[in-house]
C-alpha cells in the first residue's frame, strides 16, 4: 500500500523547488496550482517521513540488542517497543491519509432545511437547527449568506436554504444531510406532553459554472416583489427572483438581497447545486456497494439524529453516539459529532479496502 510514497515524496520535493524559484510567481494559475497540491501532499510526506524514523529506530534497536551490555539490551528493547508502537500508529495515519480524496470535500454548500412532522414546532426546530449550523460556521469562519426562508409566522422556518462559504465547508458538513428528529414539549403546545418533531437538511456541493452546464431555454426566468420581512426596500421592488428548470421541474426561489442581479446569481448557484447533486446521486446509484460502506447515504429521508431536550442528550443513530450536552450542540458545538461521523467513514472505507 505504501509503495508509491517514494515517488510522492519526490514529487512533492519537485514542487517546493519550484515554488522556491523565482518564475512561478509569474504565473499565478500555476502558482495557485502548486500550492494547493503542496498544502495537500504536506500531511501525508510528513506523516511518512515520521513512519520511516520509526522503522529506522527499530532497526537501530535491533543492532543494539547485539551489544554484549545488560543496561544498553534493555534500553534496546524500550526503543525497539516504542517504534513498533509508534510504526502501527503512523501506518494507520498513513492508511487514511491514502484513501481518495471525496473531489467535492474543499467545496462550498447550499444548506437547505425544511421542517417536517410537527407543523409549527417543526417549523422552529428547523430554525433552531438553522442557528445551530449558523454558529458552527462561525467558529470555523466560515460565511452564511442566507438565499431564501419561507418563515411561518411565529419565527419558526417552513424552509430555509442559504450557502455556506469557507475552507472544507463540504468535508465536514457532508453528513448533517437526513431527517433530524426533536423530542419535546413544543413551545407552542400548553398541556406538556412530550411531541417529536422532525426537519430534512441537505448539504449539496457548490457546483461552478464548470461542473454543470444549464441551457438558458430550459429556464424560465420570473421577477417579483419579495414577501415576507424581507426589511428596507427588499419588498418595495421588483427585486425577488424565481427560476424555473423545465426538465427537472426544480423551482428556485431568491428573495434575500435588494439588488435582483444577486437574487439571480444566488439562485442559478443553487439550481447548479440542485443538478450536480442529481448527478452525484445517479453515480453513487452505479456504485452502490461502496455507497453502503460509507457512514450514512445524504439521503434526505434516512433519520440520521435525535435532539431530546427532557433527557439533555443527541443521540447519532449511524454511529451509536450519544451525547449529554444538547445545549452546547443546539449552540453550534458539534465538532464531535462531525468528527465521530467522519471516524466511522474512515473506518468503514478501510475495512473494505482490508477485504479487496
Amino acid at each position: 500500500m505504501f509503495d508509491n510514497l517514494e515517488d510522492i515524496v519526490v514529487h512533492y520535493d519537485e514542487i517546493m523547488a519550484e515554488l522556491a524559484g523565482g518564475d512561478v510567481a509569474n504565473d499565478q494559475n500555476r502558482f495557485r496550482k502548486l500550492m494547493k497540491e503542496q498544502s495537500d501532499l504536506a500531511p501525508l510526506v510528513e506523516t511518512y517521513g515520521e513512519y520511516k524514523k520509526a522503522k529506522q529506530l527499530q532497526e537501530d534497536a535491533l543492532e543494539m540488542l547485539e551489544i554484549n551490555d545488560e543496561e544498553m539490551k534493555e534500553m534496546a528493547k524500550e526503543e525497539l517497543a516504542e517504534g513498533k508502537r509508534l510504526e502501527e500508529e503512523l501506518s494507520e495515519k498513513l492508511k487514511i491519509l491514502l484513501l481518495p480524496k471525496d473531489p467535492n470535500d474543499d467545496k462550498n454548500i447550499m444548506l437547505e432545511i425544511r421542517a417536517g412532522a410537527g407543523g409549527d414546532e417543526a417549523a422552529l426546530f428547523a430554525m433552531q437547527l438553522y442557528r445551530m449550523y449558523t454558529h458552527y460556521a462561525e467558529s470555523q469562519n466560515w460565511k452564511v449568506e442566507m438565499i431564501d426562508v419561507n418563515e411561518n409566522g411565529i419565527g419558526g422556518y417552513k424552509e430555509v436554504v442559504a450557502m455556506v462559504s469557507g475552507k472544507g465547508a463540504y468535508s465536514k458538513l457532508k453528513y448533517e444531510s437526513g431527517v433530524h428528529r426533536v423530542q419535546r414539549v413544543p413551545e407552542t403546545e400548553s398541556g406538556g406532553r412530550i411531541h417529536t418533531s422532525t426537519a430534512s437538511v441537505a448539504v449539496m456541493p457548490e457546483a461552478e459554472e464548470v461542473d454543470v452546464q444549464i441551457d438558458m431555454n430550459d429556464v424560465r426566468i420570473d421577477v417579483m416583489r419579495a414577501s415576507g420581512n424581507g426589511g428596507q426596500c427588499v419588498n418595495t421592488t421588483d427585486s425577488a427572483v424565481r427560476l424555473t428548470h423545465y426538465p427537472t421541474g426544480i423551482v428556485i426561489y431568491s428573495q434575500t438581497e435588494k439588488s435582483q442581479l444577486q437574487n439571480k446569481e444566488k439562485a442559478f448557484a443553487l439550481l447548479r447545486s440542485k443538478l450536480y447533486e442529481i448527478e452525484l446521486e445517479k453515480k453513487q446509484s452505479a456504485e452502490a456497494a461502496d455507497r453502503r460502506s460509507q457512514i450514512g447515504t445524504g439521503d434526505r429521508s434516512e433519520k440520521i439524529r435525535t435532539y431530546n431536550f427532557p433527557q439533555g442528550r443527541v443521540t447519532d443513530h449511524r454511529i451509536n453516539l450519544t451525547l449529554y450536552k444538547l445545549d452546547k450542540i443546539m449552540n453550534g458545538d458539534i465538532q464531535e459529532l462531525i468528527d465521530g461521523c467522519i471516524a466511522a467513514d474512515q473506518a468503514a472505507k478501510l475495512a473494505k479496502l482490508n477485504e479487496q
